[in-house]
């Protein structure tokens, strides 16, 4: 078992790994040209100045700017079997929610230091508690070493390790949602997938690195919190112990920003890019089981992921392009653990005797200790003359072999966006296809797949930036 004092020996070796290549830029003085991400003026092809921006400097490179993002949900949603909601039963449901509403506030200070903020509310349906108010997403600081090849900061932040969609850009999604599997401890260790940590980020020629150093959030304080250790493994009661991640990611053709730790999903055509990532999550006792004779064993959480990502526009005069993302994933949270998640679950309870595996809602078993692979493609067909509108379809495909199930979990998703105005405005109908598992087998511990549900989506997404 990695032990924690190894665990902060390995961050700084990471992080000593890319000051050794810098130090022959020690002495290079500052290019007043460069920002934390100097690429992004360098390879992004111009685009129209943001609405919301202050300018601090007279050429523009010191600035703060405000985005803001809605993502409104109708939704009609085969339950899950015993669904009830607020104890009445709920053979389906239908709602209207607010997905996401963030607003986003950052800038570059100075030709070194740069600060992200963002804050809003996720999952505002019929159900949520009134009045439950906005928080805090992301707060963070950073100070740019070498600028565009090492900078270091710190705060509640997604500069997290694993895989390309661990740090999704929620405004530049393919589908319908990111595959919010790779956000292996969304709110059972962290606040909606940010962590507080303290980071170094950067480029080493074509090669994209993040590592961190976080300190979870105990379990106690999550909705999810065990109420006991049993023989499947769960995050331990204990106090949590420091994390180390990382995610590294050599981008063959165009390179991506990094001013922020949000990977695009869909460039619309805009860039050719080609990356291959891997990365991963490490905690030492980040997990607890009893063993055969009853005792409690504490065990580390070691997640590693590697993916590719291909986008590239197909006939520029005609705008049509196309977005190709693939992942394999081991996980391994200990035996036996499993998690269902229902995202913006439209139920709440679960009639006595008539309930599955999966739970209320739209649950399923979405992470656990096993082996997941995830595939999309999507394709933007050529602007609408008249209108300048573009139709982007796409699919996903989910697969994963966790320890508690006797059968593969498979669940996919099917769409359409209709770009009015690229990301800007948006309509997007999505149908995913969930398993059912029937309660666990008394003797094996095991759930078996007994079918499947479906919910089908509506958005309408406004993203100002």
């Amino acid at each position: 078992m990695i032990q924690a004092y190894s665990l902060q020996r390995l961050f700084l070796l990471l992080l000593l790994l890319p000051c050794t290549y810098l130090t022959s830029f020690a002495q290079i003085p500052l290019n007043r040209d460069s920002t934390n991400a100097p690429v992004t003026a360098a390879v992004t092809k111009p685009a129209a100045k943001p609405v919301l921006r202050l300018n601090l400097s007279d050429d523009g490179k010191q600035f703060i700017q405000v985005t803001f993002l809605n993502q409104l949900w109708l939704r009609y949603n085969d339950s899950n079997p015993g669904t009830s909601v607020q104890g009445t039963d709920k053979p389906s449901t239908f709602d209207v929610s607010l997905r996401r509403t963030r607003i986003q506030l950052f800038g570059q200070l100075t030709d070194r230091v740069f600060f992200y903020a963002q804050f809003g509310q996720n999952n505002l349906n019929y159900l949520s508690a009134r009045k439950s108010g906005t928080f805090f997403h992301d707060v963070t600081g950073e100070y740019a070493v070498v600028p565009g090849h090492l900078s270091l900061g710190g705060g509640l932040t997604a500069w997290s390790g694993l895989s390309r969609y661990a740090s999704p850009s929620a405004g530049t999604i393919l589908g319908m949602d990111a595959p919010l599997y790779q956000q292996a401890t969304n709110d059972a260790t962290d606040q909606f997938l940010r962590k507080l940590s303290v980071y170094a980020k950067g480029k080493l020629g074509k090669l994209d690195y993040r590592i961190a150093l976080t300190n979870p959030l105990p379990i106690q304080t999550s909705t999810l919190a065990p109420t006991a250790v049993t023989n499947n493994s769960d995050f331990s009661l204990d106090a949590p112990t420091k994390q180390i991640q990382g995610y590294f990611s050599y981008q063959f053709l165009d390179q991506e920003s990094n001013l922020t730790p949000y990977n695009t999903g869909s460039y619309l055509g805009q860039k050719r890019v080609f990356n291959v990532g891997a990365g991963f999550i490490s905690q030492p006792g980040a997990m607890a089981y009893l063993n055969a004779q009853g005792q409690v064993v504490n065990t580390a959480m070691n997640l590693f992921a590697v993916d590719v990502f291909y986008d590239a526009p197909i006939n520029r005069e005609k705008s049509s392009a196309v977005t190709l993302y693939g992942s394999y994933s081991q996980y391994d949270f200990g035996p036996g653990y499993i998690r269902n998640l229902g995202v913006n679950n439209p139920a709440n309870g679960v009639i006595v005797g008539q309930g599955s595996f999966n739970g209320a809602g739209n649950a399923f078993p979405m992470i656990g200790t096993g082996g997941i692979f995830f595939g999309q493609a999507g394709y933007l067909l050529p602007k609408s003359k008249p209108t300048g509108c573009q139709l982007q379809p796409y699919a996903s495909l989910m697969m994963a072999n966790y320890d508690r199930l006797a059968s593969t979990m498979v669940s996919y998703d099917l769409g359409l966006n209709w770009l009015v105005n690229g990301h800007g405005s948006k309509f997007s109908l999505n149908y995913q296809n969930r398993p059912i598992f029937g309660l666990a087998d008394a003797t094996t511990g095991l759930a078996t797949r007994t079918g499947s549900k479906g919910s089908l989506v509506l958005q309408y997404q406004i993203y100002v930036q």
